[in-house]
């Protein structure tokens, strides 16, 4: 059984726990900009439910600048009044809903230290989803270009 999807309480404070969650959260985020740089994000789906999330997204946080997320913003106690009605909507239509995510900060950069902020999954998939549909992920194609594999048999320099 995987250990993640137990309750969180068994676990309380358990740092090989956290560290597990760490190491999904990154694989997630590293998996994530990989596909965003590959591929035109305005077609790009990341769930099933990707019209009703941006609507409602929309409607609810219509003047929300998804280009660049102020963490202290976003986690204000009138932002989280506003955000957990939200993401309680997706609790039975988006799976993982709360699992955290990391969201890059500034859409224009890659994730680094700095520009990463621990969110929940569907506030990821909101603001993500808006950047894709309005064109603001448009630039990492052009910026960060996936590195092909090194394949060390088929380099041409060997004479």
């Amino acid at each position: 059984m995987d250990v993640l999807s137990r309750p969180a309480e068994e676990f309380e404070n358990d740092q090989s726990v956290e560290a597990l969650w760490a190491m999904r959260a990154y694989e997630h985020a590293e998996i994530y900009f990989n596909i965003l740089c590959s591929v035109d994000p305005k077609i790009l789906r990341l769930t099933p439910e990707d019209d009703l999330i941006y609507r409602l997204f929309r409607e609810e946080f219509p003047k929300l600048d998804v280009q660049l997320i102020i963490e202290q913003e976003l986690k204000s106690t009138k932002e989280k009044a506003k955000w957990r009605p939200f993401c309680e909507k997706f609790k039975t239509i988006v799976e993982d809903y709360s699992y955290g995510t990391l969201l890059r900060s500034d859409a224009l950069k890659d994730y680094s230290e700095e520009n990463t902020i621990l969110v929940t999954r569907i506030q990821f998939y909101a603001v993500e989803i808006a950047r894709n549909r309005e064109g603001v992920n448009d630039v990492l194609r052009a910026k960060f270009l996936p590195q092909p594999q090194s394949d060390d048999s088929n380099e041409s320099d060997h004479s």
